[in-house]
């Protein structure tokens, strides 16, 4: 026996990745490959909008402390300004006003200005509102806006004015401030002159928050307007920000201030930087009310710069994750080709070793390796047996035949026989013979399947049994069920030649009486599977040939004659074709209708009439009164039943047509028990025959002077009694006392 192990029998069974696999494997890859990259800008963005989000939370915070710190800031620059106002240098200088006095009180203010950082300068104004003098000469000496001077002012008394923001140029850089105004009067309020303190807006702002201005949290100041006053000074500069003190922002990034012209408060996320923005109110009296913006902003770039690290590990992460998954849909796909690798391996090897077919393998030394266990039975030997036998022996075959096949397989690579399996039962086998060669095309193995042809062989051998059969000397003819010839053999053709009849219809071939007795011989062909009966006599010379008939059908599935297959022997005559009674069951004779049947029952003897029974029998099943189509099946099933009673229907008693379905029949001297039991009789000879379905019968006793009406409607009570009774279906209305 060889133990190497025999390597794939065929290519197909080995791995392949076909181009529809690798166009899907390619697929999938691309989808992960884009779902990955989606998916992390969708986290990154993310992660980036959350962290502006916390550094909007968190700046807002600063903003709202810083607006308070600024507000704060000015109302102390208020009361500031009042105490300078009521200063006991100023009150000296305004009562006795002279040179010295002046000197002292300007010396007092530069002390003042030195100390206080973002206070940038003192000045007194005369009542007129026109200059006098100040620490410095770093603001306009303007007379004061007339609004603020004599009656036309609104304000006065302890109240300070404080004026919008504005610029002057202080060391050739512009300097935005707010002035104070407070009011000198006299105890009769009438004006002594006005006090102007001057404070630097930048330097308070640096003041509350030192780094402000840094890159990491800027802070711009603007007024309703959208004009910067602080913070423009920020470097690396903002695109679309404005970057000078007075620019607008309202010109140069619209969006962002119809955001904030709309609310108080809120953010803006840019295509550049996230802005966070909130109103903040200096003063709070309605006269003096002054509302500025306070603006911060982050780029974007420095929150991505913030997100870096959490980036590169997300990047990381994906990456990572993309060759895993990668490489779980390469090897998913590599162990789906190799399951269905094994799978159609197995279904190779169960198609070639466990179907109805045997079959074999035999190598290059002609030698078994592999069998099924149907090759082992078709050859009559134990599979173990069966390996490592030689192909020449399986076969039982000649030398001289073995080379032949082994030639015309190198020719064809193909050999097909048939052989004796060398059995006891002698089974004859087809041998299928295929080479093969293995995927290396080094090494051929030739396949051999084995077919069981024993039963085609008796199945032939049957045949020409039957057609010897066929060609006896018994005439034998095939018709239909109307009678045509189909099929017939050369002693019944002898026959027809003998009486010079051209015609194919077996009806018209033989005698007259037969043809017009046709359908009642289908229908006992029906009933009893066949038919006997003489034919084609001559009842005018007793030594006239005269042939005996038998007619037996087949029937297909639905209960019809399919065809009939006729025989004819040669017969003596009987004395009479009628005194017989296998032509047609006629024991009596059916009247077809009730006339009939009155005048019958009145020519009865009064003794036969007096002790007679009528049998009302409805043969109507309840399948059949579904539609008006059924009618035909009712008569077709009426006709069956009426040859049925006929063939058994005792001398004397008469059948009668009464209603489509019912029929009569008149039993002459029978009591009622006799009739009852005729009836039982009737009914299981029916139910033999497949016919019992819905039918009932009802019986009536004759009683005195009755008309033959009255004795069908007491037939007719006991019959409507006997289709309520269930399963007797037999019911009797009136009985004599004996």
């Amino acid at each position: 026996m060889l133990t190497r192990k025999l390597p794939l029998l065929i290519d197909a069974q080995g791995i392949h990745w076909s181009n529809q696999r690798l166009i899907s494997v390619g697929t999938q890859l691309c989808l992960l490959l884009l779902s990955v990259v989606l998916l992390s800008n969708v986290i990154i963005t993310l992660g980036e909008r959350r962290l502006q989000e916390d550094w909007a939370t968190q700046r807002y915070s600063e903003l709202q402390a810083v607006g308070t710190l600024i507000a704060d800031k000015v109302s102390f620059q208020q009361f500031r300004t009042q105490m300078f106002a009521k200063s006991e240098l100023l009150n000296r200088y305004l009562n006795i006003p002279n040179i010295e006095r002046q000197d002292k009180l300007k010396s007092n203010w530069q002390v003042i200005t030195k100390n206080i950082p973002e206070l940038l300068d003192i000045a007194l104004f005369d009542p007129q509102g026109s200059f006098k003098f100040a620490t410095t000469d770093d603001f306009s000496h303007d007379p004061l806006p007339p609004s603020l001077l004599g009656g036309s002012r609104n304000m006065g008394g302890n109240e300070i004015y404080t004026s919008p923001l504005e610029f002057s140029p202080i060391n050739g850089k512009l300097e935005p401030y707010l002035y104070q105004l407070a009011w000198l009067e006299n105890p009769d309020q009438s004006i002594r002159g006005y006090l102007v303190t001057y404070n630097s807006m930048s330097k308070m702002l640096k003041s509350i928050k030192p780094a402000y201005s840094s890159t990491e949290s800027p802070l711009l100041m603007l007024d309703t307007q959208g004009l910067v006053y602080a913070g423009a000074d920020s470097r690396p500069s903002l695109k679309r920000v404005p970057d000078t003190m007075g620019g607008s922002l309202k010109q140069s990034y619209p969006a962002l201030w119809r955001k904030m012209a709309m609310s108080n408060f809120g953010q803006f996320h840019g295509d550049n930087a996230t802005f966070v923005y909130l109103k903040v109110e200096l003063t709070t009296q309605y006269e003096t009310r002054r509302e500025y913006f306070l603006v911060s902003y982050v780029r974007n770039d420095d929150i991505a710069a913030n997100f870096s690290q959490w980036r590169s590990i997300l990047i990381g992460g994906a990456t990572v994750l993309t060759f895993l998954a990668s490489m779980l849909i390469i090897l998913s796909h590599s162990y789906r080709l190799e399951q269905r690798s094994r799978q159609y391996s197995i279904e190779l090897s169960n198609s070639l070793f466990h179907r109805d077919v045997g079959s074999i393998i035999v190598n290059d030394k002609n030698r078994v390796i592999s069998a099924n266990q149907m090759a082992a039975q078709l050859l009559a030997l134990p599979n173990d047996d069966l390996l490592d036998r030689s192909l020449q022996r399986i076969l039982h075959l000649e030398d001289e035949d073995y080379s032949l096949i082994m030639n015309q397989l190198q020719q064809e690579n193909e050999w097909k026989g048939e052989f004796d399996a060398g059995s006891e039962s002698q089974a004859k086998l087809i041998a299928h013979i295929k080479t093969q060669h293995t995927p290396d095309k080094k090494n051929q193995y030739l396949l051999i399947t084995f077919e069981d042809v024993t039963e085609l062989k008796k199945a032939q051998d049957e045949a020409n049994l039957n057609q010897l059969l066929n060609e006896s000397a018994v005439a034998t003819a095939l018709i239909t069920a109307d009678g045509t010839l189909q099929r017939t053999n050369t002693a019944f053709d002898e026959q027809i030649q003998l009486k010079e009849c051209s015609s194919k219809k077996l009806t018209e071939i033989l005698d007259h009486n037969l043809g017009n007795k046709w359908s009642q011989i289908l229908q006992q062909i029906i009933l009893q599977g066949s038919w006997k009966g003489q034919v084609l006599c001559s009842p005018n010379s007793v030594d006239s040939a005269c042939l005996q008939a038998t007619l037996k059908g087949n029937l297909d599935s639905s209960g019809d004659i399919e065809y009939i297959v006729c025989t004819f022997e040669q017969a003596t005559p009987k004395a009479s074709m009628h005194d017989s009674g296998d032509l047609v069951p006629h024991r009596t004779t059916i009247l077809v209708n009730l006339r009939d049947l009155d005048s019958y029952f009145k020519s009865l003897t009064e003794y036969s009439r007096d002790h007679s029974s009528l049998l009302l029998i409805d043969i109507t099943a309840e399948s059949m009164l579904s539609h008006m189509s059924d009618i035909g099946q009712l008569e077709s099933r009426q006709k069956e039943v009426e040859i049925q009673l006929l063939r058994e229907l005792p001398t004397g008693y008469q059948m009668s047509h009464w209603q489509l379905g019912k029929l009569i029949i008149i039993l002459p001297d029978t009591d009622a028990d006799n009739a009852h039991h005729f009836a039982i009789k009737s009914m299981s000879s029916l139910n033999d025959m497949g016919l019992g379905e819905g039918i009932c019968m009802g019986i009536a006793a004759y009683q005195d002077n009755q008309s033959l009406e009255q004795y069908l409607s007491n037939a007719e009570v006991a019959l409507k009694r006997a289709k309520q009774t269930g399963e007797q279906r037999i019911c009797q209305a009136f009985t004599r006392l004996s």
